[in-house]
C-alpha cells in the first residue's frame, strides 16, 4: 500500500451504512479505521475482510470526545495522515415525543448530534493539511417532518451542522458532504421489531453515493446528497 494513499475514519463501521462504506473505500485504495462500540461486531468486521493490514479497527463511543480523539490519534499514528471522516454512528428510539420512554432519549441525541460535532472537532486539524472531506449520514428525516419523531429531530440537527460547518471550514480546503439517505435495509431497524414496508436501498446502495461525493476532483464540494429508494413518498 502506497504510504500517500487516502486515510478515511469512520464511525459505526461495524455493520450498516458504515461497514458498506469502509468496504468500498478499501476496494478503491483506501486505508481505513472503523470505530463502533462493540468490539465483537469491530472484530467479526475485519475477520470477513481477512483483517487486511490498510485496515484498523477501534472500540469507542462516538459520544465520548476521549473516545473519537483517541480514534483519529491512532488513525494518525498508523497511517501519517487523515483524508476523510465519515460520521456515520447513530441510533433511534423508534417512537414519539408524545408517548415514547425518555429513557433511551438522551443517548439518541448524544450519539446522533453531538457525535459528529466531536468528530469534526477531533479531525479538522488533520483535515486542513490534506485538504480533506467531512461527511456526515444524515436522513430524509432531517428534511421531511414527521409525527412526533425525536429522531428525525437529530437529523434535522446533522442537517443544521453539516451546513454551518461548511460554512467555516470551506476556507480551510475542507469540503463537506451530507448524505441523507431514505429507508435502507441495515441493523437501524432492530429496535423496531421488522422492517418498514416497501422497497428498502441496499447499504451497498446507500454507499456508493457517499464514496462518490468523496472521490470527485479537487475543488469540487457535493454538498447535499438525499437517496430515496423507489417508492417511498416522504
Amino acid at each position: 500500500m502506497n504510504d500517500d494513499s487516502p486515510v478515511a475514519l469512520v464511525t459505526g463501521g461495524g455493520s450498516g451504512i458504515g461497514a458498506a462504506v469502509a468496504r468500498q473505500l478499501l476496494a478503491a485504495g483506501h486505508r481505513v479505521t472503523v470505530t463502533g462500540r462493540s468490539q465483537q461486531r469491530l472484530r467479526d468486521f475485519a475477520d470477513g475482510l481477512g483483517n487486511p493490514e490498510e485496515l484498523q479497527t477501534v472500540v469507542g463511543d462516538a459520544s465520548a470526545f476521549d473516545e473519537i480523539q483517541n480514534a483519529v490519534d491512532r488513525t494518525l499514528t498508523a497511517y501519517g495522515r487523515l483524508d476523510i471522516v465519515v460520521a456515520n454512528a447513530g441510533i433511534a428510539t423508534h417512537d414519539s415525543v408524545a408517548d415514547g420512554d425518555p429513557a433511551g432519549w438522551t443517548e439518541m441525541v448524544l450519539t446522533n448530534v453531538l457525535g459528529p460535532a466531536l468528530l469534526i472537532r477531533a479531525s479538522v486539524q488533520a483535515l486542513k493539511e490534506t485538504r480533506g472531506r467531512i461527511v456526515l449520514i444524515g436522513s430524509v428525516a432531517g428534511f421531511v417532518n414527521s409525527p412526533g419523531n425525536i429522531y428525525g429531530a437529530t437529523k434535522w440537527a446533522v442537517t443544521g451542522l453539516a451546513e454551518n460547518t461548511r460554512r467555516q471550514v470551506t476556507d480551510f480546503g475542507i469540503g463537506v458532504t451530507l448524505v441523507a439517505p431514505g429507508r435502507v435495509e441495515t441493523p437501524f431497524w432492530d429496535g423496531r421489531g421488522s422492517l418498514p414496508p416497501g422497497h428498502l436501498l441496499t447499504a451497498d446502495q446507500v454507499a456508493d453515493s457517499i464514496v462518490w461525493a468523496i472521490r470527485q476532483p479537487a475543488g469540487v464540494d457535493v454538498n447535499t446528497v438525499v437517496v430515496r429508494p423507489l417508492g417511498q413518498p416522504n
